[in-house]
């Protein structure tokens, strides 16, 4: 049995499409069963509540083997490592309970570089409190998520503009969802392996923001220029739409380290056999439908 938390979330919904036909038997933990499609309510086990919850998790987890797990991002809580915990905490008693026997996360690239990191760095300690158990674990770890730009579709078509707190002329390593969906599958259902390891999941490309504007500028056929922000412009904004000043400080953090410690840059090798996926291939195959819709 292997439980996927998240399973209507970015990446968690499609581990579920790559599992829910292939495993002998797969639980989803979710808040509202209605978001999930009718084929998945039919060929999953659900059970409704959050991770965090130590019942429900204990619930989801009962005669399960394998679980996929994620942190889901929430920008209205009052500490970010708090939030991390909170959800980490509860699968740890679990796992020492012998609850679980493998677990595949996601995480992010930074492990023994990042520094004062915010959201980065309370992935990492995530890692560190599963391993910590020793259970087999497999933390994927990716750059950049290329899905990020997809909240800018709007000023992309009206304006041609993607604003990025990133250093434009700097190489920001990437990768699709949809490779990390698809390399978490694979680990659920191969059986074999053991030991703790970190997965880099970097896709293919040596760009730059700059370069990246240039992908998106022929993929769309229309001028698209990047626009630098400061972290302290990406927090403002961030409170404006909302966010509490725990996790846009957060951000703000991750910001100033990925551009002073480059640990999602060039010195990150691509790594294909994982993440196939080129931007250039994601900009025409999501991006510019998404901007078009």
């Amino acid at each position: 049995m292997i439980v996927i938390t998240t399973p209507t979330g970015q990446i968690g919904r499609q581990v579920l499409e790559h599992l829910v036909d292939r495993a002998e038997g797969v639980r989803v933990i979710v808040r509202d069963p209605a978001r999930l499609p009718a084929r998945v309510r039919e060929r999953a086990e659900v059970v409704v509540g959050s991770h965090a919850d130590p019942v429900v998790l204990k619930e989801a987890c009962q005669g399960a083997d394998r679980v996929f797990w994620l942190v889901p991002p929430t920008s209205r809580v009052e500490s970010v490592e708090g939030h991390f915990r909170a959800f980490t905490e509860p699968l740890c008693r679990l796992i020492e309970e012998r609850g679980v026997e493998r677990v595949v996360a996601v995480s992010t690239l930074g492990r023994g570089v990042a520094r004062n990191a915010g959201q980065i760095s309370a992935s990492l300690a995530m890692d560190e409190a599963i391993a910590a158990t020793g259970v087999p674990y497999r933390a994927l770890c990716p750059p950049s998520l290329m899905e990020n730009m997809l909240r800018q579709t709007a000023s992309l078509r009206d304006e041609g503009v993607w604003r990025e707190a990133f250093a434009e002329n700097r190489v920001m390593r990437t990768c699709a969802t949809r490779d990390i969906a698809a390399e978490a599958a694979r680990l659920l259902l191969d059986g074999s392996w053991t030991g703790q390891e970190d997965v880099p999941m970097v896709g293919p490309d040596d760009l730059t923001p700059e370069g990246m504007a240039g992908v998106v500028s022929e993929v769309l056929d229309r001028p698209v220029r990047v626009q630098r922000i400061s972290s302290a412009e990406q927090r403002a904004t961030l409170l404006r739409f909302g966010a509490s000043e725990a996790w846009a400080q957060g951000l703000s953090d991750m910001v100033d380290a990925l551009n002073d410690q480059g640990f999602y840059g060039s010195d990150a090798p691509s790594t294909p056999e994982c993440a196939p996926t080129g931007f250039r291939q994601w900009c025409e195959e999501v991006l510019k439908p998404a901007v078009l819709a």
